[in-house]
């Protein structure tokens, strides 16, 4: 197995053995920074807001972040979703 793959698989486990949204948001704050913490939000209020149909300009605008970033995670959604 990839190291980095290891590395990945151990963080999530570390981040489910969580049991409470207080131990989580602890675990959050032990292993990001405050700015790394409020971009991995954004993405994910990013993600629901593009999947509720809110337009791209209307997310940055919103969340105060670059046209560019709601297009990365725009692009990041459709390169999960499996063709049609």
């Amino acid at each position: 197995m990839d190291a980095n793959v290891r590395y990945i698989s151990h963080l999530v486990n570390h981040l489910l053995s969580r049991s409470t949204p207080e131990e989580m948001e602890s675990a959050l704050r032990d292993l990001l920074t405050d700015s790394e913490l409020l971009e991995v939000a954004n993405r994910l209020q990013i993600f629901e807001m593009l999947q509720q149909g809110v337009p791209q300009r209307r997310i940055a605008d919103i969340l105060g972040v670059g046209i560019a970033t709601v297009t990365r995670g725009s692009k990041a959604i459709k390169a999960r979703k499996p063709p049609a």
